[in-house]
């Protein structure tokens, strides 16, 4: 078994104090860095180096760290959540670099996702697409039924399981030339289309996502698909034609 090895790394880190001011790219330099520990915990690392040294440490969103929130979304290298394939920024670990790297970390870049500070952005844009369709309404004035007594095809489970699977992380969308939400709204859009609790309100909850995800100004989706190459889960862009076939089908009717 391998044993533990230190690398020293080079951090180009941005840093930008609120939305308001102009950021930069600020260099550290971070020795004895274990390649057993997390991308996070070698943040965690520098920012202990900077508070000894009486600076300002850098800020960056953080939650369960076990991939599952989204909280961690950095673009490291010129790559939403970093190198490794199918991992959020927390399951990014220090062995993915070698000793003597120099690392790009920036925030998520969308204009639907400014900079709270440094490496953190303001996200509730996705909150307010999902507050505007991105739910069931369930009965529950005692006359409710129990999920299990309604059959649901296999294959229609699965892809709705698949769909659910969406953290919203936004990598998406920093991944994306046009800064499209499409693939987080598809998903969405996609778990509950499939099912027969989310059939009640199917045109209306396109209707809202999608017009709710254009005045928050997201971008279209142009098919290049480096959304679906960056997000951790492997949403699928079949979920973005599901979308487009629900959003057709609601302005028709």
């Amino acid at each position: 078994m391998a044993s533990n090895k230190n690398i020293n790394i080079n951090l180009k880190i941005w840093r930008q104090k609120n939305a308001k001011t102009k950021g930069n790219i600020e260099t550290y330099k971070l020795d004895n860095v274990s390649t057993d520990s997390s991308f996070l915990e070698m943040l965690d690392q520098l920012n202990e180096q900077l508070v000894n040294s009486r600076q300002e440490p850098v800020a960056f969103d953080h939650d369960c760290r076990e991939g599952i929130c989204g909280m961690c979304s950095l673009y490291i290298n010129g790559q939403a959540h970093g190198p490794a394939s199918k991992v959020t920024t927390c399951q990014l670990h220090m062995r993915s670099f070698k000793d003597g790297d120099t690392i790009y970390v920036e925030p998520w870049r969308s204009k639907a996702f400014p900079v709270i500070k440094d490496l953190i952005v303001d996200r509730s844009s996705f909150d307010r697409i999902q507050q505007a369709g991105g739910f069931v309404s369930v009965n529950t004035s005692g006359n409710t039924i129990d999920a299990n007594a309604t059959p649901v095809p296999k294959h229609d489970a699965d892809r709705a399981f698949e769909a659910a699977a969406c953290i919203g992380c936004g990598a998406c969308v920093a991944s994306c030339k046009n800064g499209s939400a499409m693939l987080f709204v598809g998903a969405k859009v996609s778990q509950y289309a499939l099912l027969p609790q989310g059939k009640v309100e199917a045109t209306q909850r396109v209707l809202n996502m999608v017009r709710q995800m254009d005045e928050e100004g997201f971008g279209n989706c142009t098919n290049t698909g480096a959304c679906e190459v960056e997000c951790p889960k492997g949403i699928s862009l079949e979920n973005i034609a599901r979308m487009n076939r629900e959003y057709l089908f609601a302005s028709v009717v």
